[in-house]
Formats: structure tokens, sequence, C-alpha cells
């Protein structure tokens, strides 16, 4: 039996941007910027991490790799990752209003939460910067966390390190990690949250492991769909997720399950 005091989210492709196609879009134009086309699975693979560390980890793939070497003919140095964050990060901050309406099932699994006296925080692989952005429109819709935390208050360490979620736990005086549920749409979130000792979910409609729109999940015939969803969840189970939810609607019963 449990006594969940809190659920922590994450936030692109969990509780906002469906899909979570902000950072997709402005990763590959960056890139492209370089003569380098990542593919969508490049691009995504590191999704959730600080996002320093994911154009580093991009950069560091082989094919990627490859590419750089044979074009600029030197290794990349974290100068260039530099260089390619500012970018990044110019290219994000003029979408990032776009792409922070509140998900389907949000603001009404969040209102029956703080119905039960559980308490909302949040985690993110956007700075302090993007967030400004992302929470002021996400408020603006309706949905607003208790707190949030960001790279930025870590000393720009991220996923998968614990250390945001450990902001939470203290800001929201959560008295055992044993209570607290951490939710999120990527790897780098899972790990995060095994990292951090909490009860670990991985979200699937909506979510950067399954890459569509709205409209293009729905779209899908059945066995179209079971297989994306099958895929997404073999890939949180190996990354350690305790539980997996197809949307938010559902983690209500599950913490109505735990606390029996």
């Amino acid at each position: 039996m449990k006594n969940i005091e809190a659920v922590i989210f994450d936030w692109a492709g969990t509780t906002v941007d469906y899909g979570c196609f902000a950072p997709v879009r402005a990763f590959i134009e960056v890139f492209e910027e370089y003569g380098i086309s990542p593919t969508i699975y490049e691009t995504r693979e590191p999704m959730g991490m600080l996002k320093w560390d994911h154009i580093k980890t991009m950069m560091s793939m082989p094919r990627i790799n490859d590419i750089w070497k044979e074009k600029y003919k030197r290794n990349f140095t974290d100068i260039d990752i530099d260089e390619m964050h500012e970018k990044f990060s110019e290219k994000l901050m003029g979408i990032l209003h776009n792409y922070a309406e509140p998900k389907p099932f949000t603001i009404e699994t969040v209102s029956k939460l703080r119905e039960k006296n559980i308490k909302i925080g949040s985690t993110t692989g956007y700075t302090d910067d993007m967030m400004s952005i992302v929470t002021k429109v996400a408020k603006e819709n309706g949905y607003e966390p208790d707190c949030w935390f960001s790279p930025t208050s870590t000393n720009n360490v991220g996923r998968p390190y614990p250390f945001m979620i450990f902001k939470n736990l203290e800001y929201l005086k959560v008295k055992s990690i044993k209570n607290v549920i951490k939710v999120g749409d990527t790897v780098s979130d899972i790990l995060e949250g095994k990292n951090s000792g909490v009860i670990t979910i991985g979200v699937i409609e909506g979510s950067s492991e399954l890459a569509l729109t709205e409209d293009e999940f729905k779209n899908l015939s059945n066995e179209e769909r079971c297989l994306k969803v099958e895929a997404v969840k073999q890939r949180y189970k190996n990354a350690g997720a305790d539980f997996i939810i197809n949307n938010l609607q559902e983690l209500i019963t599950l913490i109505d399950n735990l606390n029996k």
C-alpha cells in the first residue's frame, strides 16, 4: 500500500506539446546549417536531456560524427557544441510559444490529483529561459504545476541525473521518495526517475518516443498502432519503467490502485 504524496511530470511530450515537436524542429534545422541531415530517430534518441548534452550526444553518434569529420577534417569540440547550442536556443525560443498547449487529459488529471491533495511538481530538459515561455503559455491554457525545475537550477546537470527531482522533493516537502511518482515520455525521463528512487511511469500517446502528431496517431490502422505502441512500451521497459500508461487519464486509476 502506498500513500502517493506527489506526482512529478515532464513537460514537452508529457503534459504539453503533443509529440514533442518543438525541439525536434530546432535540432534538425541547426544540424542542417552545418551540412548534416539527422534522421528523426537520431534527433529523438537523446530527448529529455539538457539540450547542450543532447547536441553533444547527437554529434557523438557514429554516422553524424563521420559526416562531421569528412566535412570539417577534424573532431568536434565543446566550442562547436556551444556554438550549435546557441543557434538551437535562438531557434527554439522563437517557436516555443506555438508548442506549449496542454496535451489531452493534462488539465483534468491535474485537477483530480489536487482533489486528492497530491502535489504537482515537474522537471524538464529546457532551460529557465525556455521555460519562461512554456510556463506562461501553459498557464494561460489552464496548466500550472506547484513548481518546476530545469537544469539551470542544478548547475546545468540534467537527466538522467536525479537532481531536478530532488529539488522538487525539497520544495514540495515530500516525506518519502516511496510516495512519489515521476511521469515522462522519454527514456531519459525513466532513467531520471529510476536514479532518484521514485515510482517511474512512461506515457505513450503524444510522447517523443511515439513521435506522432495527434492526427497521425488517430489515423493509424489498428495493426500499425499496436506495433508502434508496443515498440514504445519495450523501450520504457528496457529503461526500467515501473508502469506504462497510454495517456494521463489512466494515471488516476493507477494511483488509486497503488493507494489501496
